[in-house]
């Protein structure tokens, strides 16, 4: 008996709606191409398995192309004592053979994340491509899903030469299979590394070693105005530190304190390491800095009572009053110079909201950034005694009392300097613009960077706060050393950096922008909140700030 062949006819249905009255000048979406709404139970089933395999070939891709720009961005430094040059140790992440130490950074500017999020897809890339093939070959059929494959990558990376390929590749093998029949991350991860040590005992006697020589204290911060503090010790010295600490807030308890006795753990575990008294340490105190808004003023009208300075912020277009200051001096604030009427309605507000007892603490120092309203902009630091004296003092050009809206400039920024290092007003200045690394997505705070010329102070740029940026050492060396970097800055601290692939991340001071709190103010400038403690830094009180223990010296 023949069979013969039959033809067979597809049919493909596409349900059209009637056009839309408001054509959207936009891509089209890809549920609106695909309506999911027209799919019964099973067929969403089937979309999610094949999304999910679709997601699991795209992060494989990804996978391919990261390790593709790795090897294109080799490892430069040819002498580890080069000036500037990296010192063993000097990094708390792990740095990849062979490839530039700023890769990652590369990683991070590229897809807009943390550097420690692209040290995750950089180390998944390379130990995918150049140790475990067999699992990104999987990762690409969307056989597991790239959590999977992470599990694989954090037990198997970086074995050899201890542990050989061989055995890696049996590992991997019967792994994979687990992972392929459905195996949870968590699950699987400790699977394998259990199965690992089934191979090579000394696997997780490596695994540890590996672990303490990253160890490192870091803060995390949360979205309810707390931090967490994370330290890696050893679990018999870990347990130890938790059980003094629950023992002494046992013993607040046992004497009368009703505070929750997690939160007396806490304040226990402070005390033991700042011992607050011991005076034969450095005293820690901290360096406050305030951000005030400053007012705009409307100049008086010619034969008008000047009278009180007012908060009003709109532009006046009327003449020039009586003592000569015109609206252009007066009417708007950016660009211009503070005045003594913008202090002394700084001041007013400031005592009406209750701050004229405001001092720094002991030991301590308290800093004063006054900004523009509209812009967020910083026009000035000054301290609070210092700024307590500008607004109470005349103007000299204009020192009677019927001229208390002139438009003489009393503070601005620190001028430039023909010197290579900044003076200590700029360095106060910029600390207080950029509050931090300017590198996007850098969190380092301010206490522990560098004011670093934006144009090289050799190829000729100023020694001026609208040049100087604050940068950890870490991107400081990046910008003077890596090829391809790119950094500018406009004359109000908005820096562009640009990869040496050609993506350009724009970071704004952090009191500038279009946010929601500027836009509130420029549509109702009364709503201006009155001046706030905006962030507060430990520092050992000096000249300079110390730099991080494991951080290289200068020169870079």
């Amino acid at each position: 008996m023949t069979t013969e062949p039959r033809l067979g006819v597809g049919l493909a249905v596409a349900v059209v709606g009637p056009r839309p009255e408001t054509v959207v000048d936009r891509p089209s979406r890809l549920s609106e191409v695909l309506d999911p709404s027209w799919l019964d139970d099973v067929a969403c089933a089937g979309e999610m398995v094949s999304v999910n395999r679709l997601r699991a070939a795209l992060d494989a891709y990804e996978v391919g192309v990261v390790a593709r720009l790795a090897d294109l961005r080799p490892d430069f430094w040819q002498e580890t004592d080069t000036p500037g040059g990296p010192v063993e140790g000097w990094s708390p992440v792990r740095s990849f053979v062979g490839v530039s130490e700023f890769f990652v950074d590369e990683v991070a500017a590229v897809l807009g994340i943390s550097r420690t999020r692209a040290h995750t897809v950089a180390n998944t890339a390379l130990v995918l491509v150049g140790q475990l093939p067999a699992t990104w070959h999987a990762l690409a059929d969307g056989h597991i899903d790239l959590a999977r494959a992470r599990a694989l990558v954090h037990v198997l990376g970086w074995q050899q030469p201890e542990v050989s390929a061989d055995v890696v590749a049996a590992v991997e093998a019967e792994a994979l299979g687990w992972a392929i029949a459905g195996e949870g991350p968590y699950r699987l991860q400790d699977r394998t590394a259990a199965l690992l040590l089934e191979r090579d005992a000394e696997a997780a006697d490596r695994a540890r070693k590996r672990a303490e020589r990253e160890a490192d204290v870091q803060v995390h911060g949360r979205r309810d105005g707390l931090a967490d503090l994370t330290v890696t010790l050893q679990p018999d010295i870990a347990a130890a530190c938790r059980d003094t600490a629950d023992r002494y807030a046992r013993m607040w308890k046992a004497d009368g304190d009703d505070r929750p006795i997690g939160l007396l753990r806490t304040l226990v575990l402070a005390d033991l390491v700042l011992r607050p008294w011991d005076t034969s340490r450095p005293s820690v105190t901290a360096h406050i800095t305030i951000h005030a808004p400053l007012p705009a003023l409307v100049p008086p009208q010619p034969g008008a009572d000047p009278g009180p300075p007012t908060g009003t912020s709109a532009p006046s277009d009327g003449p020039a009053g009586e003592d000569g200051a015109g609206p252009s001096q007066l009417g708007t604030v950016g660009g211009l110079p503070v005045t003594s009427a913008h202090l002394r309605e700084l001041m007013a507000r400031w005592s009406d909201a209750g701050l004229d007892g405001l001092t720094a603490p002991d030991d301590g120092s308290l800093d004063v950034a006054v900004t523009d309203p509209h812009t967020g902009r910083l026009r000035a630091v000054v301290t609070g005694p210092e700024l307590r004296r500008v607004a109470a003092r005349a103007c000299p050009q204009h020192p009677g009392a019927d001229t208390p809206s002139c438009g003489c400039p009393l503070l601005d920024a620190p001028p430039a300097t023909t010197a290579y290092r900044p003076t200590a007003a700029q360095r106060q200045f910029i600390a207080a613009r950029d509050r931090g690394c300017r590198h996007p997505g850098c969190s380092r705070p301010a206490l522990w960077t560098d004011a670093d010329h934006v144009l090289a102070h050799q190829h000729g740029g100023p020694t001026d706060c609208a040049n100087l940026c604050t940068l950890c050492r870490r991107h400081h060396r990046l910008k003077t050393h890596a090829p391809g970097w790119r950094f500018a800055m406009t004359a109000d601290g908005v820096l562009s950096v640009t990869t040496p692939s050609g993506v350009t991340r724009t970071t704004r001071p952090p009191g500038m922008g279009h946010g929601l709190d500027h836009l509130v103010r420029l549509l109702d400038p009364a709503a201006e909140p009155p001046p706030q403690i905006e962030h507060g830094e430990a520092t050992n009180r000096g000249d300079a700030a110390p730099s991080p223990p494991h951080d290289d010296p200068p020169p870079f």
